[in-house]
């Protein structure tokens, strides 16, 4: 079995972020992903960046793509106004977010005229009959979850206003998804709509810094073999081999589904992607 894949971006800041978007998007095309979804930053900060970057996707790529919407810094109208404009150029897949609070602020707080929650934000869309919808899920608690069990009863909740898929947060270990995949069974959540996060770790210093934030488990023998692959110039190889078996893991147990968050370099993710059976679809054009 080979899974379905899908990939992440985020959108370009700069010309030269830009090149290097367009050089992920030409490395990881062939590979036929099922879709790539484009991020929106922390607080918003990047609502326009991402409203081109889908537009020039969709327009220019051939692929399937997702636009991150959030409810940050929003309020209901101008957030209905944004999915409304996606829809126009034909994108109609969205990642439903409640979205992280601007830079420097501990925690979320709604809009006056916006929508409170990521419930809330997929009750609406719904309502329109236009997106197919995708929302986050959390193997490990959130960090403003109570437990593990509200992040499930939350992901229920997201699912029963509409949402179609859940993409999880990386994680490390499989057994933290299969854990997490038997507890929303307990709750009444169809297994196949949950589809595992997987980061190819680039840097492992910046992964580590990102997991601590999200509230990720980082398990002491990563730690430390990232230690040794780091000293002795073999983080790249370290990063593909972990990143491989993690998949691989996640297939034995019935998993059929891969959602690659790429940071937009796309290598160690090409290179994973061909260690689990895939292979690039070459498209020959203009050969007469």
């Amino acid at each position: 079995m080979t899974p379905k894949i899908s990939f992440e971006f985020f959108p370009p800041q700069n010309l030269e972020a830009s090149f290097r978007l367009w050089d992920t998007v030409q490395v990881l095309a062939p590979l036929e992903p099922r879709f790539v979804s484009v991020t929106y930053g922390a607080g918003g900060t990047t609502r326009d960046l991402t409203r081109d970057a889908v537009k020039t996707l969709h327009t220019s790529s051939g692929l399937n793509v997702a636009a991150h919407l959030t409810c940050v810094n929003a309020s209901k109208a101008e957030t209905l106004e944004i999915a409304e404009n996606f829809a126009k150029v034909g994108v109609n897949e969205i990642v439903a977010l409640r979205g992280d609070p601007p830079k420097g602020e501990g925690q979320f707080t709604p809009h006056p005229q916006g929508f409170a929650n990521s419930v809330e934000l997929i009750e609406a869309l719904t309502e329109t009959g236009k997106f197919t919808l995708r929302v986050g899920a959390y193997p490990d608690p959130h960090p403003e979850a109570a437990n593990a069990q509200a992040d499930v009863d939350w992901l229920k909740r997201k699912l029963d206003a509409g949402a179609e898929e859940a993409l999880t947060q990386f994680f490390f270990e499989a057994e933290t998804f299969l854990r997490f995949r038997d507890a929303c069974a307990k709750a009444g959540i169809d297994g196949d709509k949950l589809v595992p996060g997987i980061l190819p770790i680039e840097n492992w210093k910046g992964a580590r810094s990102f997991a601590k934030r999200c509230g990720t488990h980082i398990p002491a023998w990563v730690d430390d073999a990232f230690e040794k692959a780091v000293r002795d110039n073999r983080e790249d190889l370290l990063a593909t081999a972990l990143c491989t078996e993690l998949c691989d893991d996640l297939m034995q147990e019935g998993v059929d589904k891969l959602h690659f968050y790429t940071l937009n370099r796309p290598e160690l993710t090409r290179d994973v992607c061909f260690a689990l059976g895939l292979t690039p679809k070459v498209a020959f054009e203009n050969v007469a």
